[in-house]
């Protein structure tokens, strides 16, 4: 029997991610452990670091002032505003009431009650300062218009009373004055700023158009918000900012928008807390420009979700120019990308569980994952841009075709390497279970560090690495199984051993995969879950001059994650092969993916 000590090689291999990136904690923890490096004969090429910093995006920042935050209930000067049907009772200055239109001309604080048949609230005021609508268990419909109109007003903060419950609704075709108008749009609808907070709950029923809806930036602090529309749900034109409640919408358009495309600085959302729960049609939180998510828990299900196919737009995060995420609890279902950006993706904390019918984190050009929990359930091609480099975070993957993929320009994918498309690892836990290929670079790759496993094809179509220039391997820890008709090895301009071992027939799904040295040092323990014929693999434990031995079947204790083990004892089945280390590489080498590196 074999005891292995597979454990120690990922606390090393843990220490090279902390140091790459990790916070101040995690390398407080193992500060006393030296990381080993392996000397490579003709291994004179440094870690490549050139490439590791992608464009900067300046994050986004929202501003709240107190009347964002406080129901002002107290107020002196208070008018009250009691609906009865198709009359209205008015105590105090700044109202004008004509039939069941009630017309707030003055900033100040306006208490509202009572319900309201087929009438309109409407905010027209001159004033630099905060009308302060308080809905105080109100039940407003309009047949033809939006039951709450912000006309014109400095800001309007709409507060949702402690304990009462509000309802909005309005009818399915909206009068205009001329052919020319066509706002408000909405249940509740402003031409400039609006803010809800409060406690309560408001019910909005959007059967014209759009459900809460603000021409300049829409911050939502507090109040319990439910929204059924058939377009979109919550849309703020120039902004859109949650920081507290509990929202839930069900959108016939996008769940929640911001579209201003006329000013680099505006169009974005930003997501600070609250529970969101949004069913869209199509996207369900769209930026025009940058969506920042920092907290929160997200719950999100657009086109149906990842088991049909987006005849339009139905992703589940979108951007058109940057998408970050820091924090957060984050759950998408989506019909098409769960996470898009036409630009750039930055991945920094949270916890996202995600599930596309086509790609499950997109970006056009840049992709960084530096911290964060991603779990990637059901995807067409797991990550997918022009650029990906992940610094540190714990990344699961499934995919029916490629689960890391760099992007070519040619659709028909050139058998070139494109120059300016690479993928980079510097750190992190990595696990694919690809379709197609594992990890698959269009440009070069370069691993630096980090724990990368990869679960790859069982046909001869595809590999569990594909890379069109380059694979740099200089640290890390890297296994590779999959079929042998499209298997790669990395680079000579690697400065890690790694090894390509093709066994002479496929084994099944679940088949132990064991390989030691001669003096039985440990290299690997591993049940793939897939059928394989060939085992990648790059280690700071591999020694050049040494001989290894394969081994497959017998019996393994200890703990597995992934299919790895990482402590307990190996009882031997059958020794298939060996290999002796004599070079950086063992096995076919490739210096590049399509076409090459078959055994």
């Amino acid at each position: 029997m074999k005891r292995y000590t597979q454990l120690l090689l990922l606390c090393l291999l843990l220490l090279l991610a902390a140091c790459s990136g990790g916070t101040d904690e995690s390398t407080d923890v193992v500060s006393d452990v030296q990381p080993v490096t392996p000397v490579a004969e003709a291994a004179s090429s440094t870690v490549n670091t050139e490439q590791t910093v992608a464009a900067t995006v300046v994050p986004v920042t929202v501003e709240y002032d107190e009347d964002d935050l406080t129901v002002n209930a107290e107020s002196a000067d208070m008018a009250t505003i009691t609906l009865a049907g198709d009359s209205v009772g008015v105590e105090g200055e700044g109202v004008t009431v004509n039939d069941t239109i009630v017309t707030i001309t003055a900033a100040g604080t306006y208490s509202i009650n009572g319900v309201l048949n087929n009438g309109q609230i409407v905010v027209d005021t001159q004033d630099e300062e905060t009308v302060n609508l308080i809905l105080n268990g109100v039940d407003i419909t309009n047949a033809t218009s939006a039951p709450i109109y912000v006309s014109n007003a400095e800001k309007t903060v709409i507060a949702l009373a402690d304990g009462t419950q509000n309802v909005v609704t309005d009818g399915a075709s909206y009068t205009f004055p001329d052919g020319e108008t066509d706002e408000p749009n909405a249940a509740v609808f402003s031409n400039d700023d609006l803010t809800i907070n409060g406690s309560g709950s408001l019910i909005v029923n959007a059967n014209y158009h759009n459900g809460i809806d603000s021409d300049d930036d829409l911050k939502i602090t507090g109040g319990t918000i439910t929204v059924t529309a058939v377009n979109d749900g919550i849309k703020g034109r120039d902004s859109l900012a949650v920081l507290d409640g509990t929202i839930t919408v069900n959108a016939g358009g996008d769940g929640l928008q911001a579209n201003n495309d006329e000013d680099v600085e505006n169009g974005f959302v930003s997501i600070e807390g609250g529970v969101l729960k949004i069913v869209a049609a199509l996207d369900g939180i769209q930026a025009e420009t940058q969506l920042s998510v920092s907290g929160g828990a997200i719950d999100i299900v657009a086109g149906g979700g990842s088991d049909n196919t987006a005849v339009n737009s139905a992703k589940g995060l979108k951007a058109a120019v940057d998408v970050t995420i820091s924090g957060g609890d984050i759950t998408i279902d989506a019909a098409d990308d769960a996470i898009h950006s036409d630009s750039s993706i930055t991945i920094s904390g949270g916890d996202i569980v995600v599930a596309s019918a086509d790609d499950a984190v997109h970006s056009e050009d840049t992709l960084v994952i530096n911290e964060g929990n991603l779990s990637i359930t059901h995807s067409y091609e797991g990550l997918e841009s022009d650029i990906i480099i992940v610094n540190d975070g714990n990344i699961h993957i499934v995919s029916s075709d490629d689960g890391i993929n760099v992007t070519s320009d040619d659709v028909g994918r050139s058998e070139s390497a494109a120059a300016d498309k690479y993928l980079e690892i510097n750190g992190g836990y990595i696990v694919l279970d690809a379709g197609g290929d594992g990890l698959d670079s269009n440009g070069s790759g370069t691993m630096n560090g980090g724990v990368v496993i990869v679960s790859g094809p069982t046909d001869s179509r595809n590999g569990s690495i594909d890379v069109n220039g380059t694979l740099v391997i200089n640290s890390g820890f890297l296994v590779a199984t999959g079929s042998a008709g499209m298997a790669q090895n990395a680079s000579t301009a690697s400065t890690q051993y790694t090894v390509l071992e093709t066994l002479s027939s496929v084994q099944a799904a679940g088949t132990l995969l064991h390989i030691e040295s001669e003096s039985g040092q440990d290299i690997l323990t591993l049940t793939p879950v897939k059928a394989y014929q060939t085992v990648v693999i790059s280690s700071p434990a591999l020694e050049n001059g040494t001989t290894y031995k394969v081994y497959i079947d017998g019996s393994a204790t200890g703990t597995a994650t992934d299919g790895l083990y990482t402590d307990g004892v190996y009882t031997p089945g059958s020794q298939v092969s060996s290999f002796t280390i004599s070079s950086i590489l063992t096995g076919e080498s490739t210096s590049g993916g399509r076409g090459g590196g078959r055994p």
